[in-house]
Protein backbone atom coordinates (compact mmCIF):
# COMPACT_ATOMS: atom_id res chain seq x y z
CA UNK A 1 0.00 0.00 0.00
CA UNK A 2 2.23 3.02 -1.25
CA UNK A 3 0.49 5.90 0.81
CA UNK A 4 2.57 9.05 -0.64
CA UNK A 5 1.74 11.67 -2.81
CA UNK A 6 2.73 11.53 -6.25
CA UNK A 7 5.08 14.55 -7.43
CA UNK A 8 1.66 15.87 -9.86
CA UNK A 9 -0.37 15.72 -6.04
CA UNK A 10 3.11 17.63 -4.15
CA UNK A 11 2.57 20.30 -6.60
CA UNK A 12 -0.75 20.79 -6.79
CA UNK A 13 -1.06 21.44 -2.84
CA UNK A 14 2.51 23.78 -3.07
CA UNK A 15 0.72 25.88 -6.07
CA UNK A 16 -2.41 26.19 -3.96
CA UNK A 17 -0.16 27.12 -0.64
CA UNK A 18 1.01 29.91 -2.43
CA UNK A 19 -2.00 30.87 -3.90
CA UNK A 20 -2.91 31.28 -0.70
CA UNK A 21 -0.24 33.02 0.80
CA UNK A 22 0.46 35.34 -1.95
CA UNK A 23 -3.52 36.27 -2.76
CA UNK A 24 -5.62 36.15 -0.03
CA UNK A 25 -4.11 36.35 3.48
CA UNK A 26 -2.48 39.78 2.75
CA UNK A 27 -6.64 40.60 2.67
CA UNK A 28 -7.19 39.35 6.09
CA UNK A 29 -6.37 42.24 8.34
CA UNK A 30 -8.32 44.39 5.16
CA UNK A 31 -11.36 42.47 5.81
CA UNK A 32 -11.24 42.16 9.76
CA UNK A 33 -11.07 46.43 9.72
CA UNK A 34 -14.13 46.80 6.50
CA UNK A 35 -16.23 44.03 8.27
CA UNK A 36 -15.67 42.36 4.64
CA UNK A 37 -14.10 42.10 1.11
CA UNK A 38 -14.26 45.72 -0.31
CA UNK A 39 -16.11 45.10 -3.77
CA UNK A 40 -13.28 46.72 -5.82
CA UNK A 41 -11.06 44.14 -4.61
CA UNK A 42 -13.12 41.10 -6.42
CA UNK A 43 -12.02 41.28 -9.63
CA UNK A 44 -8.22 41.24 -9.15
CA UNK A 45 -9.01 38.11 -7.16
CA UNK A 46 -11.08 36.63 -10.11
CA UNK A 47 -7.99 37.10 -12.22
CA UNK A 48 -5.82 35.71 -10.10
CA UNK A 49 -8.02 32.46 -9.44
CA UNK A 50 -8.36 32.15 -13.42
CA UNK A 51 -4.53 32.69 -13.82
CA UNK A 52 -3.88 30.31 -11.19
CA UNK A 53 -6.55 27.63 -12.47
CA UNK A 54 -8.40 27.04 -9.20
CA UNK A 55 -11.53 28.25 -11.28
CA UNK A 56 -14.73 26.07 -10.10
CA UNK A 57 -12.56 22.68 -9.15
CA UNK A 58 -15.20 20.46 -8.32
CA UNK A 59 -17.03 20.88 -11.76
CA UNK A 60 -16.43 19.04 -14.96
CA UNK A 61 -14.26 20.35 -18.10
CA UNK A 62 -17.91 19.71 -20.13
CA UNK A 63 -19.18 22.26 -17.27
CA UNK A 64 -17.11 25.31 -17.60
CA UNK A 65 -14.84 23.65 -14.10
CA UNK A 66 -11.30 22.38 -14.13
CA UNK A 67 -12.50 18.96 -13.64
CA UNK A 68 -10.31 17.93 -10.59
CA UNK A 69 -11.27 15.15 -8.48
CA UNK A 70 -12.08 14.69 -4.93
CA UNK A 71 -8.74 13.86 -3.83
CA UNK A 72 -6.94 16.96 -6.10
CA UNK A 73 -9.56 19.08 -4.69
CA UNK A 74 -9.14 18.14 -0.97
CA UNK A 75 -5.65 19.08 -1.38
CA UNK A 76 -6.27 22.70 -2.59
CA UNK A 77 -9.42 23.27 -0.24
CA UNK A 78 -6.76 22.15 2.62
CA UNK A 79 -4.31 24.81 1.47
CA UNK A 80 -7.09 27.66 1.05
CA UNK A 81 -8.25 26.64 4.31
CA UNK A 82 -5.11 28.51 5.53
CA UNK A 83 -6.92 32.04 5.22
CA UNK A 84 -8.98 33.33 7.62
CA UNK A 85 -12.34 35.62 7.36
CA UNK A 86 -13.60 32.76 4.87
CA UNK A 87 -11.43 34.27 2.04
CA UNK A 88 -11.06 30.48 0.59
CA UNK A 89 -14.77 31.09 -0.38
CA UNK A 90 -13.67 33.58 -2.96
CA UNK A 91 -12.14 30.68 -4.44
CA UNK A 92 -15.20 29.69 -5.72
CA UNK A 93 -16.90 26.16 -5.91
CA UNK A 94 -20.11 26.28 -7.44
CA UNK A 95 -22.78 23.94 -5.60
CA UNK A 96 -22.66 20.32 -6.70
CA UNK A 97 -26.15 19.86 -7.43
CA UNK A 98 -26.01 22.38 -10.67
CA UNK A 99 -24.56 19.75 -12.39
CA UNK A 100 -27.79 18.17 -12.30
CA UNK A 101 -29.13 21.01 -13.99
CA UNK A 102 -30.72 21.12 -16.94
CA UNK A 103 -28.73 22.36 -20.31
CA UNK A 104 -30.56 25.74 -20.58
CA UNK A 105 -29.80 25.98 -16.52
CA UNK A 106 -26.12 25.13 -17.13
CA UNK A 107 -26.03 28.13 -19.49
CA UNK A 108 -27.75 30.55 -17.29
CA UNK A 109 -26.30 30.10 -14.29
CA UNK A 110 -23.44 26.96 -13.84
CA UNK A 111 -20.98 27.87 -16.74
CA UNK A 112 -20.78 31.65 -15.91
CA UNK A 113 -20.49 30.45 -11.97
CA UNK A 114 -17.74 28.41 -13.19
CA UNK A 115 -15.88 31.38 -14.64
CA UNK A 116 -16.59 33.92 -11.94
CA UNK A 117 -18.80 35.88 -13.56
CA UNK A 118 -21.81 34.99 -11.81
CA UNK A 119 -22.14 33.38 -8.32
CA UNK A 120 -24.85 31.55 -6.43
CA UNK A 121 -25.76 30.73 -2.77
CA UNK A 122 -28.38 28.19 -1.00
CA UNK A 123 -31.11 28.93 1.38
CA UNK A 124 -32.09 25.90 3.22
CA UNK A 125 -31.90 27.29 7.21
CA UNK A 126 -35.03 28.91 8.58
CA UNK A 127 -36.41 30.41 11.72
CA UNK A 128 -37.91 26.88 12.38
CA UNK A 129 -35.99 24.61 10.73
CA UNK A 130 -31.84 23.93 10.28
CA UNK A 131 -31.55 20.50 11.12
CA UNK A 132 -34.37 19.07 10.13
CA UNK A 133 -35.39 20.31 6.85
CA UNK A 134 -38.87 18.37 7.29
CA UNK A 135 -39.49 21.55 9.37
CA UNK A 136 -39.00 24.13 6.10
CA UNK A 137 -42.06 26.37 5.69
CA UNK A 138 -40.94 28.37 2.90
CA UNK A 139 -43.59 27.12 -0.13
CA UNK A 140 -44.03 26.73 -3.35
CA UNK A 141 -47.27 26.54 -4.75
CA UNK A 142 -48.72 25.72 -8.48
CA UNK A 143 -49.80 28.72 -10.05
CA UNK A 144 -50.08 28.63 -14.34
CA UNK A 145 -46.96 27.36 -16.18
CA UNK A 146 -44.76 28.00 -12.99
CA UNK A 147 -44.87 28.22 -8.67
CA UNK A 148 -45.11 31.38 -6.21
CA UNK A 149 -42.84 30.74 -3.61
CA UNK A 150 -43.28 32.42 0.02
CA UNK A 151 -40.85 32.20 2.93
CA UNK A 152 -37.66 33.22 5.03
CA UNK A 153 -33.89 31.96 4.94
CA UNK A 154 -31.33 32.54 7.65
CA UNK A 155 -27.66 31.95 7.20
CA UNK A 156 -27.97 31.89 3.72
CA UNK A 157 -23.60 32.70 3.35
CA UNK A 158 -22.28 35.20 0.69
CA UNK A 159 -25.95 36.46 -0.34
CA UNK A 160 -24.28 40.08 -0.68
CA UNK A 161 -21.89 38.39 -3.00
CA UNK A 162 -24.25 36.57 -4.92
CA UNK A 163 -26.24 36.52 -8.09
CA UNK A 164 -28.93 33.90 -7.90
CA UNK A 165 -30.44 31.44 -4.22
CA UNK A 166 -30.51 28.19 -4.99
CA UNK A 167 -34.01 27.86 -2.80
CA UNK A 168 -35.06 24.48 -0.65
CA UNK A 169 -38.82 24.75 -0.81
CA UNK A 170 -41.46 22.27 -0.13
CA UNK A 171 -43.69 21.84 -3.11
CA UNK A 172 -47.57 22.69 -1.84
CA UNK A 173 -46.27 22.69 1.63
CA UNK A 174 -45.78 19.04 1.71
CA UNK A 175 -42.82 18.14 3.16
CA UNK A 176 -42.58 14.84 1.12
CA UNK A 177 -41.88 16.90 -1.63
CA UNK A 178 -39.00 19.09 -0.96
CA UNK A 179 -38.23 21.13 -4.20
CA UNK A 180 -34.70 23.31 -5.38
CA UNK A 181 -35.64 26.08 -7.31
CA UNK A 182 -33.19 28.87 -8.96
CA UNK A 183 -34.07 31.79 -8.27
CA UNK A 184 -32.34 35.65 -9.10
CA UNK A 185 -31.58 38.06 -6.78
CA UNK A 186 -33.05 40.49 -8.27
CA UNK A 187 -36.10 38.97 -8.49
CA UNK A 188 -39.63 40.65 -7.74
CA UNK A 189 -40.46 39.70 -4.06
CA UNK A 190 -36.70 38.55 -2.88
CA UNK A 191 -35.69 41.09 -0.28
CA UNK A 192 -32.92 41.00 1.84
CA UNK A 193 -33.90 41.51 5.54
CA UNK A 194 -30.63 42.07 7.02
CA UNK A 195 -27.36 40.76 7.36
CA UNK A 196 -26.37 39.93 11.19
CA UNK A 197 -23.19 40.07 12.76
CA UNK A 198 -21.34 37.02 13.63
CA UNK A 199 -18.35 35.86 15.38
CA UNK A 200 -16.68 35.64 12.58
CA UNK A 201 -15.74 38.77 10.08
CA UNK A 202 -16.61 36.83 6.78
CA UNK A 203 -15.43 37.95 3.75
CA UNK A 204 -19.05 39.05 2.54
CA UNK A 205 -22.53 37.24 4.18
CA UNK A 206 -24.75 35.37 6.03
CA UNK A 207 -27.90 37.30 5.13
CA UNK A 208 -31.84 36.83 6.26
CA UNK A 209 -33.32 36.69 3.28
CA UNK A 210 -37.37 37.10 2.30
CA UNK A 211 -39.10 35.28 -0.53
CA UNK A 212 -42.19 37.53 -0.98
CA UNK A 213 -44.74 35.83 -3.87
CA UNK A 214 -41.61 35.37 -5.61
CA UNK A 215 -42.83 33.92 -8.88
CA UNK A 216 -40.55 31.12 -11.18
CA UNK A 217 -40.94 29.36 -14.10
CA UNK A 218 -41.36 25.69 -13.90
CA UNK A 219 -38.20 25.93 -15.74
CA UNK A 220 -36.15 27.40 -12.81
CA UNK A 221 -36.80 24.01 -11.16
CA UNK A 222 -33.55 22.48 -10.64
CA UNK A 223 -34.22 18.57 -10.88
CA UNK A 224 -38.05 17.25 -10.16
CA UNK A 225 -40.53 17.49 -8.00
CA UNK A 226 -39.65 15.39 -4.37
CA UNK A 227 -35.81 15.60 -5.57
CA UNK A 228 -34.66 18.36 -3.34
CA UNK A 229 -33.62 16.71 -0.52
CA UNK A 230 -31.25 13.88 -2.71
CA UNK A 231 -29.94 16.89 -4.05
CA UNK A 232 -29.25 19.02 -0.95
CA UNK A 233 -28.07 15.42 0.55
CA UNK A 234 -25.13 15.64 -2.43
CA UNK A 235 -24.60 19.32 -1.98
CA UNK A 236 -24.18 18.61 2.33
CA UNK A 237 -21.44 15.95 1.29
CA UNK A 238 -19.47 17.79 -0.73
CA UNK A 239 -19.66 21.05 2.06
CA UNK A 240 -19.00 18.59 4.68
CA UNK A 241 -15.67 16.97 2.92
CA UNK A 242 -14.69 21.17 2.50
CA UNK A 243 -14.47 21.75 5.87
CA UNK A 244 -12.66 19.16 6.74
CA UNK A 245 -9.81 20.22 4.64
CA UNK A 246 -10.65 24.14 5.01
CA UNK A 247 -10.11 23.27 8.65
CA UNK A 248 -7.53 21.08 8.66
CA UNK A 249 -5.54 23.95 6.90
CA UNK A 250 -6.76 26.58 9.16
CA UNK A 251 -5.33 24.52 12.28
CA UNK A 252 -1.99 23.83 10.83
CA UNK A 253 -1.60 27.52 10.01
CA UNK A 254 -2.65 28.19 14.38
CA UNK A 255 -0.15 25.40 14.60
CA UNK A 256 2.64 26.36 13.02
CA UNK A 257 2.17 30.01 13.98
CA UNK A 258 1.88 28.49 17.68
CA UNK A 259 4.95 26.26 17.15
CA UNK A 260 7.39 29.21 15.83
CA UNK A 261 6.28 31.12 18.89
CA UNK A 262 6.73 28.84 21.20
CA UNK A 263 10.60 28.86 19.89
CA UNK A 264 10.83 32.81 20.01
CA UNK A 265 9.16 33.44 23.24
CA UNK A 266 11.85 33.40 25.70
CA UNK A 267 11.36 33.16 29.95
CA UNK A 268 13.43 32.16 32.16
CA UNK A 269 16.23 32.89 30.02
CA UNK A 270 14.94 29.69 27.96
CA UNK A 271 12.63 29.25 24.93
CA UNK A 272 8.94 28.61 26.87
CA UNK A 273 8.94 25.04 24.46
CA UNK A 274 11.34 23.82 27.08
CA UNK A 275 8.88 23.52 29.20
CA UNK A 276 7.01 20.47 29.40
CA UNK A 277 3.44 22.28 29.72
CA UNK A 278 3.97 23.85 26.24
CA UNK A 279 5.91 20.96 24.58
CA UNK A 280 3.05 18.58 25.44
CA UNK A 281 0.09 20.92 23.78
CA UNK A 282 2.53 21.09 20.54
CA UNK A 283 3.01 17.52 20.71
CA UNK A 284 -1.06 17.13 21.41
CA UNK A 285 -1.38 19.35 18.40
CA UNK A 286 0.61 16.85 16.11
CA UNK A 287 -0.98 13.96 17.64
CA UNK A 288 -5.03 15.42 16.31
CA UNK A 289 -3.68 16.88 13.29
CA UNK A 290 -1.58 14.19 11.67
CA UNK A 291 -5.08 11.94 12.61
CA UNK A 292 -7.40 14.20 10.94
CA UNK A 293 -5.15 14.40 7.87
CA UNK A 294 -5.22 10.71 7.83
CA UNK A 295 -8.73 10.55 7.71
CA UNK A 296 -9.43 13.11 5.54
CA UNK A 297 -7.20 11.80 2.53
CA UNK A 298 -8.60 8.07 3.14
CA UNK A 299 -12.33 9.44 2.90
CA UNK A 300 -11.09 11.66 -0.04
CA UNK A 301 -9.55 8.86 -1.93
CA UNK A 302 -11.86 6.00 -1.44
CA UNK A 303 -14.94 8.62 -3.00
CA UNK A 304 -12.21 8.84 -5.74
CA UNK A 305 -12.47 4.96 -5.95
CA UNK A 306 -16.41 4.95 -6.21
CA UNK A 307 -17.00 4.37 -2.91
CA UNK A 308 -20.85 3.28 -2.40
CA UNK A 309 -22.38 6.84 -1.75
CA UNK A 310 -24.68 5.82 1.36
CA UNK A 311 -21.03 5.06 2.97
CA UNK A 312 -20.32 8.26 1.75
CA UNK A 313 -22.35 10.40 3.09
CA UNK A 314 -21.95 8.10 6.90
CA UNK A 315 -18.31 8.39 6.22
CA UNK A 316 -17.59 12.37 5.82
CA UNK A 317 -20.03 12.82 8.74
CA UNK A 318 -17.49 11.33 10.99
CA UNK A 319 -14.87 13.22 9.04
CA UNK A 320 -16.81 16.50 9.56
CA UNK A 321 -17.38 15.63 13.23
CA UNK A 322 -13.31 14.76 13.74
CA UNK A 323 -11.86 17.94 11.86
CA UNK A 324 -14.18 20.13 12.90
CA UNK A 325 -13.47 19.16 16.85
CA UNK A 326 -9.78 18.70 15.85
CA UNK A 327 -9.57 22.26 14.71
CA UNK A 328 -11.13 23.40 17.62
CA UNK A 329 -8.92 22.20 19.51
CA UNK A 330 -5.66 22.76 18.14
CA UNK A 331 -6.64 26.57 17.62
CA UNK A 332 -7.20 26.90 21.15
CA UNK A 333 -3.95 25.23 22.55
CA UNK A 334 -2.10 27.66 19.79
CA UNK A 335 -3.86 30.92 21.44
CA UNK A 336 -2.83 29.26 24.98
CA UNK A 337 0.69 29.18 23.47
CA UNK A 338 0.77 32.68 22.29
CA UNK A 339 -0.77 34.27 25.65
CA UNK A 340 -2.03 37.59 25.00
CA UNK A 341 -0.78 37.89 21.57
CA UNK A 342 -2.81 35.18 20.79
CA UNK A 343 -5.85 37.09 21.85
CA UNK A 344 -5.33 40.11 19.31
CA UNK A 345 -7.26 40.23 16.16
CA UNK A 346 -4.09 41.29 13.82
CA UNK A 347 -2.86 37.96 14.89
CA UNK A 348 -4.34 34.93 12.36
CA UNK A 349 -4.10 32.55 15.46
CA UNK A 350 -7.02 34.88 17.27
CA UNK A 351 -9.17 35.18 13.91
CA UNK A 352 -8.68 31.18 13.32
CA UNK A 353 -10.38 30.93 16.49
CA UNK A 354 -13.05 32.58 15.70
CA UNK A 355 -13.60 31.18 11.72
CA UNK A 356 -13.00 27.82 13.09
CA UNK A 357 -16.02 27.34 15.86
CA UNK A 358 -18.93 27.87 13.29
CA UNK A 359 -17.65 24.77 11.73
CA UNK A 360 -19.13 22.23 14.22
CA UNK A 361 -22.43 24.12 12.85
CA UNK A 362 -23.08 24.75 9.92
CA UNK A 363 -23.65 22.31 7.40
CA UNK A 364 -25.10 19.72 9.82
CA UNK A 365 -23.87 20.03 13.75
CA UNK A 366 -21.70 17.65 15.36
CA UNK A 367 -24.54 16.36 17.13
CA UNK A 368 -26.70 15.36 13.83
CA UNK A 369 -23.26 14.23 12.34
CA UNK A 370 -23.10 11.37 14.92
CA UNK A 371 -26.99 10.88 14.76
CA UNK A 372 -26.10 10.04 11.21
CA UNK A 373 -23.39 8.19 12.39
CA UNK A 374 -25.48 6.55 14.69
CA UNK A 375 -27.61 5.25 11.94
CA UNK A 376 -25.22 3.80 9.84
CA UNK A 377 -23.91 1.60 12.32
CA UNK A 378 -27.95 0.55 13.15
CA UNK A 379 -27.78 -0.47 9.68
CA UNK A 380 -24.65 -1.68 8.35
CA UNK A 381 -22.79 -2.30 11.54
CA UNK A 382 -19.87 -1.06 13.31
CA UNK A 383 -17.54 -2.19 9.94
CA UNK A 384 -18.69 1.20 8.10
CA UNK A 385 -16.21 3.30 9.98
CA UNK A 386 -14.04 0.47 11.63
CA UNK A 387 -13.11 -1.76 8.81
CA UNK A 388 -10.61 -1.31 5.57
Amino acid sequence: MDMRLSDQHRALSSTAREFCERVLQPLELEVEEHRGLPAGRRPEIREAVLEAGFAAINHSVENGGTGHNIFEQTLINEQMGRSTNGLWSCVWQPPICLKDATEAQKQKYLKPSCEGLTRGCYAITEPGAGSDPRQVKTSAVRSGNGYVINGEKWFVTSFGASDFIIVHTHVDNDPDRPTLFLVDKKAAGVEHARSPHFMHTWWSDHAEVLFKDVRVDESDMLGEVGQGFELTKDWFVEARIQIAAHTLGGAMRAAEVANSYADERQQFERPIRDFQSIEFMIADMAIELMAAKSMLYRIASEIDDGLDRKIAHGRVSALKVYASEVAGRVVDKAVQILGGRGYMRENPVERLYRDLRVDRIWEGTSEIQRAVIGGQIRKRGLDVYTGW
